[in-house]
């Protein structure tokens, strides 16, 4: 009895074996059979959701995916965008941002210092000062999180209220303001000793040209005889920004011209309108991009003298693409060229004065930029 009671029990477990095995191989077999003329991504992806024994974070595995199909171009200048990361994107490159209008910093004690008001900010209309600390949002305290958290709390949706409690002094306030979109300054004009008038550009993204162009014109109107653009640190930004400023500074002739990937060539060219006077353009290591291209053709025009640090040198433009889930890519689609059809690609820019900033708070570049043009 025990034998045959075992024996069913055997032939039980047998055909429950067999039909795990029977069903794994139809798995198998539709899938491999659905695989044909099917990109290898699509197949792993799907093989794993189907047979991977764990939890799936599809999100997390397609970013990494999608990020790595960039790395593997060997593009330095190409790159991926996760869909959570891409509002963020859109307001750098717009020069704009939805917020309370202060810049800050994180103290040793956990709070934030402000270090600067927007003029006409919400917060300035709420009566926040330069050197308020935060130590607490909405009747939560941030004292001990880090910068960024502290970050996510203040930002919200626009026309939203957040209330902001700062130490003055010893006092301690609540303010609550109103959250709005923050137009970012762009380019910041300011007359140095000497009449030279110095122009800082932070990017050349959405707005560079006009707030550009204003801070010259302001600068003139003060008594500026000489300029200087600062573009030190400048990320780079859109191609027509670039243009329009250069055709406000440089006389007729070829601005910039780029080459997509389909071999169509596009020459922004200049009026003959110009701007006479002496000029100097402030580099380093941190010029990417349109800021390179603008010192670059300054310099061939013979407009202006290059101080500082050779440039990262960048020679590819970048398109974004928005991708089905929200994310994005920055892909390199072609190539741009200075006036002169010279490519910036690994080579930048070597200034006519080479002089590195160095550790003391005197800014030797800045100096050394209005050495050469008193010297003129």
């Amino acid at each position: 009895m025990k034998n045959e009671k075992w024996s069913k029990i055997l032939s039980y477990a047998l055909v429950a074996l067999l039909s795990v095995l029977l069903t794994v191989a139809v798995m198998l077999g539709i899938f491999l059979a659905n695989r044909q003329n099917r990109s290898k991504l699509t197949v792993l992806e799907e093989l794993i959701e189907q047979c991977f024994i764990g939890e799936v974070d599809k999100t997390a595995m397609e970013d990494a995916a999608a990020s790595a199909m960039i790395g593997a171009l060997g593009d330095r200048w190409s790159y991926y965008i996760p869909a959570d990361q891409y509002a963020a994107y859109m307001e750098q490159m717009n020069n704009t941002y939805v917020g309370i209008g202060v810049t800050i910093t994180a103290e040793e004690d956990g709070s934030i210092r402000i270090v600067e008001v927007t003029a006409g900010g919400p917060a300035e209309e709420a009566g926040v000062h330069v050197d308020d600390r935060i130590i607490g949002v909405d009747g939560q305290s941030i004292l001990g999180m880090s910068l960024n958290d502290s970050q996510v709390l203040i930002k919200g949706e626009e026309n939203t209220t957040v209330d902001i409690t700062v130490l003055r002094g010893e006092e301690e306030l609540t303010m609550t303001v109103t959250r709005r979109t923050i137009r970012t300054v762009v380019a910041k004009g300011e007359l140095l000793e000497g009449n030279i008038g110095l122009v800082t550009i932070a990017n050349f993204n959405s707005n560079c040209a006009v707030e550009t162009i204003a801070a010259i014109e302001a600068l003139r109107e003060q008594g500026a005889e000489k300029l200087i653009f600062d573009v030190r640190d400048n990320p780079g930004g859109y191609a027509e920004e670039l243009v329009k400023i250069l055709d406000y500074l440089l006389p007729e002739g070829k601005l910039f011209t780029t080459v997509d990937y389909t071999g169509k060539e596009n020459t922004d060219m200049s009026d003959a309108a110009c701007l006479e006077m002496p000029m100097a353009v402030l580099v380093n290591g941190n010029s990417y991009s349109a800021a390179e291209f603008f010192a670059a053709a300054m310099a061939e025009y013979d407009a202006a003298v290059i101080v500082g640090e050779k440039t990262s040198g960048k020679g590819y433009f970048q398109s974004t693409f928005l991708l089905p889930d929200g994310s994005a890519v920055g892909l390199s689609i072609g190539k741009y060229y200075t006036p002169n059809g010279n490519s910036l690609e690994m080579i930048g820019i070597t200034p006519d004065v080479e002089i590195a900033l160095g550790d003391g708070e005197e800014d030797v570049q800045l100096q050394a930029a209005m050495d050469a043009l008193t010297e003129e």
